[in-house]
């Protein structure tokens, strides 16, 4: 997998950069006062809820002015856009300069390992390949 093309790392510094800016980290109300409450978030919907009124003080709610810039969007850190393939004819309209592929989950272990092959061939990256003991059987049988 060393063969394949990385891209070029101010893209990815650039896209960084971008994200960078300080959103706030959107926390469930009273999730710090009560320990049966996890930190994920959930809307707070209470007719006297301080948090949904947006009082000063009480932590922010998300909108839409925290959206991350257009083309900082849907980029992995490694600073491809991930394109979902369930089988080997979808390997042909991606760009292996600028698309990298993640393999759904419903692919199985044969199919899978097909992918693999033909995306090393055709010099795509790929996210989420199998485990080094199953590559190297895989190279042995290829």
């Amino acid at each position: 997998m060393s063969s394949v093309k990385k891209p070029p790392k101010e893209n990815v510094k650039a896209v960084e950069r971008k994200k960078q800016v300080k959103k706030p980290k959107f926390r469930r109300q009273e999730s710090w006062r009560y320990k049966r409450l996890k930190e994920s978030w959930r809307r707070p919907r209470g007719m006297d809820s301080k948090m949904r009124k947006g009082v000063k003080g009480w932590p922010k709610t998300p909108n839409i002015g925290y959206r991350s810039p257009k083309d900082a969007r849907n980029i992995h850190p490694s600073g491809f856009k991930e394109i979902l393939v369930h089988n080997i004819d979808e390997l042909d309209g991606v760009d292996p300069n600028s698309e990298a592929v993640r393999i759904a989950h419903t692919v199985g272990y044969r199919k899978r390992i097909e992918i693999i092959n033909l995306a090393r061939e055709m010099g795509i990256y790929v996210l989420n390949p199998v485990g080094r003991e199953e590559l190297e059987e895989s190279e042995e049988a290829a």
